[in-house]
């Protein structure tokens, strides 16, 4: 039986639907068989970030309008066939449709996986209550900047009032020398701020862009600094005690030729 998490955060720019592919894609090396939900509807971003766009036939309107079954609307990855794709519609309004729609697809196939990611929209946009009614865990994702942490705090709240309990954080695009020049906050400030435990730290890397655009997610990259935060963020999630990364230094002549450590 799918275990089922949602992926939000308090404002959009943070990374939140970079961290559900990547997230999805290191659950999949794992071995996991992996549904990922793109239930940030009216975007419809995840098919492209995952080079999927020209494979996709249906989509979630399709599958609730009674067009296709909810097997013949999932797209499998090219890379992972334990990873399957549930692509988001741009037309689907969440005035459209209710909560008892994402239910029935969720317990359709929950039976086939291990893990069911959902990426919802940010918790200051419409549909976010929606999307968290479906699940009792959820992962948040936020930056070090004082307006990302606050908005988070904010959807701390929203969640508990839902019912969710079940929340951590992965604290994403970290730059270590941000923190030490002091122009952002550091990890324990949004340790502070939010009390929540922390599920990974993720550095931001400025090929995570171009990464996205081309739909080849930066996890691929096996000596790229975000693996190592996917895979160890996986190995939390299983239970296991892993130390959290540090970002890799690297010398000049990597930096000059953009070679990872």
């Amino acid at each position: 039986m799918a275990k089922t998490i949602v992926v939000t955060s308090g404002k959009g720019g943070v990374g939140k639907s970079s961290v559900s592919v990547n997230l999805a894609y290191a659950l999949s090396e794992h071995n996991y068989k992996v549904c990922l939900i793109d239930a940030d509807f009216g975007l419809k971003n995840l098919d492209v970030m995952l080079g999927l766009e020209n494979r996709t036939l249906y989509d979630m309107q399709d599958v609730i309008d009674g067009k296709c079954t909810i097997e013949q609307a999932l797209v499998k990855d090219k890379r992972y066939k334990s990873l399957s794709l549930l692509p988001a519609c741009k037309s689907l309004q969440f005035d459209d449709i209710n909560s008892d729609h994402m239910k029935n697809i969720i317990n359709v196939i929950k039976k086939d996986f291990d893990y069911i990611i959902i990426d919802s929209p940010a918790g200051v946009e419409k549909g976010f209550n929606y999307a968290i009614s479906l699940v009792q865990e959820a992962i948040l994702v936020v930056n070090l900047d004082i307006a990302s942490l606050r908005d988070a705090d904010r959807v701390v709240g929203l969640l508990m009032k839902e019912g969710v309990h079940n929340i951590s954080m992965v604290i994403n695009k970290v730059n270590q020398e941000d923190i030490d020049k002091q122009r952002s906050l550091n990890i324990d400030d949004a340790k502070e701020i939010l009390s929540l435990p922390i599920l990974g730290i993720v550095f931001e890397d400025h090929l995570m862009i171009e990464a996205n655009n081309k739909g080849v997610p930066l996890f691929m990259n096996k000596q790229s600094d975000i693996h190592r935060c996917f895979m160890n963020i996986v190995g939390r999630i299983e239970g296991k005690s892993i130390p959290f990364a540090t970002l890799k230094k690297q010398t000049f002549l990597k930096k000059l030729f953009k070679i990872h450590a």
